[in-house]
């Protein structure tokens, strides 16, 4: 078959590698202008500026996540990693999509079946490529597939058990509207069965109406019929499971994802003790709200992640003490008003405004009182640290937890996190 690699990132290569190893015949397929070092010896390609337009003649055009499919003009068939994956994968799926939680709720999961004895393989936005894993998984492991809105762009399946959290505007930058975000997130639950489970966020109108839109059977959390916290203490309909103390993750809202996640994985385990196991086994993702060091009295945490001001918000509730902000980066089409708002009664104290955002961010901030100091774009790492320990006094929690992506200033969030945690320590 004569097939496209329509991007040609992390994602592209596993995809290259995963059909040349299958015998097809392949180009790549970038609008940048790569390098012969770029690309495998021998390699066809076709590069440059409107390379996504010169792709009639292909039987398949393989697009890479964040490629959206209209961008793409052939006359063959789109395709994407995602979609070759649930064709050919023998294991029964979870996927976890939302717009903040994935990692975190995908990674409980996955934490759950291993502590009941199950081989788990964790996959896909998470940061392992699905098709780099296919070939070792079997009928009885189980797959936790991390969705973003990208990779379910143009899904033509969905999960035998999809969990649906948080969902709020997001990549806006690259979706034409919410509601073209909001379709490609639901694309993880509208091609379910009826024997099929939808697991989702009931107070969240979007996770809501993806779920009511599944022909799967229907569970919501937090849900006195399913997962829920009551009294300090996670429960699964009147079973008691144990304290929230078994979760090492700070903040609420990651009661909520500790929920989602048992609610997934009951079909496999309902043991107490080993419910218990998994939750106290996962520590944490890098760069989602992680204790870096205290400093002068003052606490450091990298929420690098944190790129919608939902997640910030959860950043706020998560401590109780006085809060120092790092706010902003590149836009992404976010609202910051309603987290002004909730910052105003969350004892923040001061925000450190960084990147193209700033000034939007100022302006939002405008009225709630908060002590705010607008650094600009030209500033670096070390000096935005610098500037929020000055800030700070004994007690405070400085956090990282931006609400904007990291591009211009930096090249991505793992980048931006791991230069919060080098200026820190450096303190």
């Amino acid at each position: 078959m004569k097939i496209a690699i329509a991007g040609y990132g992390a994602e592209g290569q596993s995809n290259y590698n995963y059909f040349f190893q299958q015998g097809h015949e392949l180009t790549i397929v970038d609008e940048r202008e790569l390098s012969a070092m770029d690309l495998p010896y021998g390699a066809v390609s076709i590069l440059g500026e409107g390379a996504f337009h010169q792709l009639d003649g292909f039987d398949m055009v393989v697009r890479t996540a964040g490629l959206a499919p209209r961008k793409i003009q052939t006359d063959g068939k789109i395709w994407s990693a995602t979609n070759e994956f649930f064709a050919r994968c023998p294991a029964p799926i979870i996927g976890v999509t939302g717009s903040k939680g994935k990692g975190t709720t995908s990674s409980l999961i996955a934490s759950i079946l291993r502590a009941a004895g199950r081989t788990v393989h964790l996959v896909g936005n998470i940061g392992v490529p699905a098709l780099d894993e296919l070939h070792d998984i079997q009928p009885t492991d189980v797959v936790v597939y991390e969705l973003s809105s990208f990779q379910l762009w143009d899904a033509e399946r969905s999960p035998n058990i999809a969990v649906v959290l948080y969902i709020e505007p997001e990549h806006l930058d690259v979706h034409t509207d919410m509601k073209e975000y909001v379709t490609a997130k639901a694309q993880i639950a509208m091609h379910q069965a009826g024997s099929d489970i939808v697991v989702y966020n009931q107070s969240n109108d979007y996770a809501t109406s993806i779920a009511l839109r599944s022909s799967a059977a229907k569970i919501p959390y937090q849900n006195e019929q399913a997962a829920h916290v009551v009294d300090g203490y996670f429960w699964f309909g009147d079973i008691q499971l144990c304290s929230i103390d078994q979760l090492k993750l700070p903040g609420r809202h990651n009661y909520d994802n500790a929920c989602a996640a048992i609610t997934a994985v009951w079909k496999w385990v309902k043991q107490p003790e080993v419910i218990a196991k998994g939750l106290a086994d996962f520590t944490g993702l890098p760069h989602r709200l992680k204790f870096i060091r205290s400093f002068d009295g003052v606490s450091y945490y990298d929420d690098s992640i944190a790129t919608t001001p939902g997640s910030a918000i959860a950043a706020i509730h998560a401590f109780s003490q006085p809060k120092i902000l790092i706010l902003g980066g590149s836009s992404k089409g976010a609202d910051f008003s309603e987290l002004a708002q909730v910052a105003s009664g969350g004892n923040v104290r001061s925000v450190v405004a960084i990147g193209d955002e700033a000034p939007k961010i100022v302006k939002a901030f405008k009225k709630s009182g908060i002590d705010i100091h607008n650094l600009g774009s030209d500033v670096t790492m070390v000096q935005v640290v610098q500037k929020a320990h000055d800030l700070a006094v004994d007690g405070d929690v400085v956090a990282l937890s931006p609400s904007c992506a990291s591009f211009g200033m930096f090249k991505n969030y793992v980048d931006r996190g791991q230069q919060f945690i080098q200026a820190v320590q450096e303190l």
